[in-house]
């Protein structure tokens, strides 16, 4: 069992999302924008973070370059789910500092073994 912030914007994703890691046993932190996602992981430092690249004000490439780049929460992974799909956006997210991309809708099966190689189990 993992904590894990998911930074999403959208309602709907979030709480399906949400319900997705509970059910495969993980602890769900949220947060609606990039900015208070950024504190809640200095302020909650969960396992790994799950982020979305389009939020209101900063983006999830901004976030996670923010992120990656902090002494304080470098070393949690960020595992970027997006509906940006091409390949030069997942190129963008793991040049920013993301530790995998994944494009949404993620199939559970998928998600679920991504975060599990990130977090090691």
């Amino acid at each position: 069992m993992a904590r894990i912030l998911l930074i999403e914007d959208s309602p709907t994703e979030s709480a399906v999302m949400t319900q997705l890691l509970e059910r495969n046993g993980h602890v769900v932190l949220t947060s609606g924008s990039a900015e208070d996602g950024i504190e809640a992981c200095r302020r909650e430092r969960p396992d790994l973070v799950l982020m979305d690249v389009v939020l209101p004000g900063m983006n999830g490439f901004q976030a996670t370059r923010a992120l990656s780049r902090d002494a304080e929460t470098k070393s949690i992974p960020v595992l970027i789910v997006s509906t940006k799909g091409m390949e030069t956006d997942k190129a963008w997210g793991l040049r920013q500092g993301a530790k995998d991309y994944i494009v949404k809708p993620p199939r559970e099966d998928e998600l679920i073994s991504r975060i599990n190689e990130l977090l090691g189990a």
